[in-house]
């Protein structure tokens, strides 16, 4: 399985933080031993809206080739969705299996069509701006709706990834994960309970 991590300018790095360290676990513990990421973003140095900056290698890659794509947020999404160029990157990832945001992402899959029809989650300060891209807005902290899924503000990062590793795995395997972290608040187990 080979997951692209999407990362661009102002970016808000603690949606991208607790998804990734999730994820990581199921490689780690033998899981999905073929499990790779590529951080990738339109550009070679990124910054986050803190000021940290990160060298990307994978500059334009396309997203076709991935299991997984993740965006994360922030207030650069509000711009970048109106980025043609960006967007255009953005949609080579139609036909990845699994498609993953944090917080305002779902803005950037919006914007690439991806959400049409679908039910949807962003950040509360976002359900305005998510409106005209997807079929209904879900106030929730985690909504799936088919082959995407979605959280609400940076908090939930840790959330949807336990939610993604369970969905791929199993309640046993996401409490073990949940243990090692020592985050005990998702609870596993609820996947059908998800919106």
């Amino acid at each position: 399985m080979k997951l692209a991590y999407v990362m661009f300018d102002q970016m808000t790095t603690m949606d991208f933080a607790g998804f990734y360290e999730v994820v990581a676990w199921i490689r780690v513990l033998g899981k999905v031993e073929d499990l790779t990421w590529d951080f990738c973003s339109n550009k070679e140095f990124i910054t986050d809206d803190r000021g940290m900056t990160v060298q990307i290698h994978h500059v334009y890659p396309d997203l076709s080739q991935y299991d997984v794509v993740f965006i994360p947020g922030g207030m650069a999404t509000r711009t970048l969705r109106h980025d043609p160029a960006f967007i255009a990157w953005i949609q080579t990832a139609r036909d990845v299996n699994y498609k993953v945001s944090v917080c305002t992402g779902s803005l950037l899959f919006g914007a690439a069509g991806f959400l049409i029809g679908k039910r949807a989650t962003t950040n509360p300060s976002a359900y305005e701006l998510l409106r005209p891209y997807c079929a209904e807005v879900i106030q929730e902290r985690i909504v799936r709706d088919g082959d995407i899924f979605m959280s609400g503000g940076a908090g939930t990062s840790l959330d949807i990834g336990l939610y993604f590793v369970e969905s791929l795995t199993d309640q046993r395997f996401v409490e073990r994960v949940q243990g090692i972290i020592d985050y005990p608040f998702y609870q596993a187990g609820n996947l059908n309970k998800q919106v």
